[in-house]
């Protein structure tokens, strides 16, 4: 199992690897899914139902039946609010809206649109559905986010919110992708689904302005004033996603010396460097993918980037480049716990099992607590929502965090706030964030780390999602000794969907993708990349030996 560099990495995307839009859109509607088929099934991953219209996987009769069933599971759970609904800018994401709307038209749903069609950031419909539930203990509203995130262009994505703003639990998208497949069985018999026309002109079809409501609240969660009296300089790659037309009024709306490098967009995303495997991938936290932006550094004081859907962050510092976003999250935590004076002294700070062991060393420091869970951020959708969370984060760059006075701003993740939060830190700082990461290196300890991914069948994501402690037959990991084995996230007992192995010096974990057909092994070392490198080494051998034998 190694990792395969492409040679087209961090080059233009040629055109041989454009994907075929007309063609892509013929085969959403014309190519209908074989419930059969596993790999055509309705299946929510860490964050929705995801896949492409060319493999059958993303298509129209997916769509019809998902909407269907969030409209019957909201009638089981009595959800009578809004639904808040939005889409980010991949070619599929428009056609799935369309169905959606004429599914949910039909069912007779209050739903909200982004007025004028504007693209719609995932933390813009999580804060939509928080600002509207405030207070309320009835018609409380609830949302769909339709996006892949930064998956390739080929992809479509379709998330369900439930009232608490944040992606559904295992609990909700269990029973709708069972309802849904059982509708898929059935033909779509029982989908109830209106003409578009009709749908857009029903009495509960309502328009809403994502982006100035989400864009006027900001204030409540960055310290513009400081930002604005500093001068810092700042540039923003939004990469063609659904934020692109909200960096231009947060500049003016709070005069920050803030220029957009580009508001192309494209359902191609041609204008994107190529990923580490030869994909288009909108990876804010890709050297690969970043390229553009890079190269821009030495304009900015601070500059960043958000993924197609606004969830995830990039941040590029003159001093040191891209960040690693654990290296970025670091930084993040250590600045918020001590320039957020309102938040309380419980709140803990939430991290995934394969987020960097740095996290735990400024937490330690800070003397809060650390709340461990699996990847997937819906693990801390309820912490942010009662405020017993401060700020919760995945290695891969996603991240949310409460308001200033320490109420919830958005329980899904918000790639724009932490993006905007690079400019706060510098400016209060008089470091920027890649200055501030040596000097936490300096007191803390330097972490070497690196995932490896490799393609996986079915049947090997489900050995090694399966994995229990006792079939791991090592004892010792790159010289160390291997002291806990988990498969179980410390901070609240649930399934990793995989395991994590913990030596003095460094760890792995090593887990299945939820949204791609691939597997990931996740390694750090507080020594040097040498040692790193062993552990790696080592931890392929007895993952590789653990799934054979399993």
């Amino acid at each position: 199992m190694s990792q395969q560099i492409s040679p087209l990495a961090g080059k233009p995307a040629p055109e041989s690897i454009l994907v075929d839009i007309p063609q892509l859109l013929a085969a959403y509607v014309d190519l209908r899914p074989d419930p059969g088929v596993p790999a055509q099934r309705v299946a929510f991953g860490t964050s929705g139902h995801r896949g492409s219209a060319f493999e059958r996987s993303f298509n129209e009769a997916h769509i019809l039946a998902i909407s269907q069933a969030i409209c019957e599971y909201r009638k089981v759970k009595g959800i009578d609010g809004p639904l808040f609904m939005g889409f980010d800018t991949h070619a599929l994401s428009l056609p799935a809206f369309e169905n959606a709307l004429e599914v949910l038209a039909a069912n007779g749903v209050e739903t909200m649109i982004a007025a004028g069609g504007e693209f719609t950031p995932t933390p813009a419909i999580s804060h939509a559905i928080l600002v509207h539930n405030r207070g309320r203990t009835s018609g409380l509203a609830d949302g769909i986010v339709i996006t892949p995130s930064h998956n390739p262009p080929d992809n479509g994505g379709f998330k369900y919110n439930p009232p608490n703003g944040g992606p559904a639990d295992a609990d909700i998208t269990g029973w709708v992708q069972q309802r849904a497949n059982a509708l898929l069985e059935a033909g779509l018999k029982g989908v109830k689904r209106l003409p578009l026309a009709q749908a857009r002109a029903a009495a509960t079809t309502h328009e809403h302005d994502y982006l100035n409501h989400y864009v006027a609240d900001l204030a409540s969660v960055i310290d513009f004033d400081i930002i604005r009296s500093a001068g810092v300089r700042m540039g923003v790659d939004p990469l063609g996603g659904a934020g692109v037309h909200y960096w231009a009024p947060i500049a003016e709306r709070y005069k920050i010396d803030l220029g957009v490098v580009s508001t192309v967009v494209d359902p191609q995303f041609a204008f994107m460097s190529v990923d580490w495997d030869g994909r288009i991938r909108m990876d804010p936290s890709s050297k690969y993918a970043m390229q553009r932006l890079i190269a821009l550094k030495n304009r900015y004081d601070v500059a960043f980037a958000c993924d197609t859907d606004h969830d995830r962050h990039g941040i590029v510092t003159r001093s040191s480049g891209l960040l690693e976003p654990n290296h970025y999250l670091s930084v993040l935590i250590d600045y918020l716990f001590t320039h957020r004076p309102q938040w309380s002294a419980r709140a803990a700070v939430g991290k995934t099992v394969v987020s960097t062991a740095l996290i735990d060393r400024v937490v330690q420091r800070l003397g809060r607590k650390l709340y461990e869970v699996p990847v997937g951020f819906k693990w801390f959708s309820e912490g942010l929502f009662d405020g017993s969370l401060g700020f919760g984060c995945e290695e891969s760059a996603g991240a949310s965090l409460l308001r200033r006075d320490g109420s919830v701003w958005a329980t899904d993740k918000d790639g724009l706030v932490p993006a905007l939060l690079s400019a706060e830190i510098t400016a209060r700082q008089g470091k920027d964030p890649g200055q501030l990461y040596a000097q936490l290196t300096r007191e803390l300890g330097t972490p070497f780390a690196d995932r490896v991914e490799a393609a996986a069948t079915p049947a090997q994501k489900a050995r090694l999602g399966k994995l229990s402690p006792d079939q791991l037959h090592g004892k010792r990991l790159a010289g160390e000794t291997i002291t806990q084995v988990l498969d179980k996230a410390p901070g609240n007992h649930a399934a990793i969907g995989g395991i994590k192995a913990i030596a003095a010096s460094g760890w792995f974990a090593a887990r299945p993708s939820g949204t791609e057909a691939i597997y990931k092994i996740y390694a750090e070392s507080f020594r040097d990349k040498a040692h790193l490198q062993s552990i790696l080494r080592e931890a392929q051998t007895i993952v590789d030996t653990a799934v054979a034998e399993a």
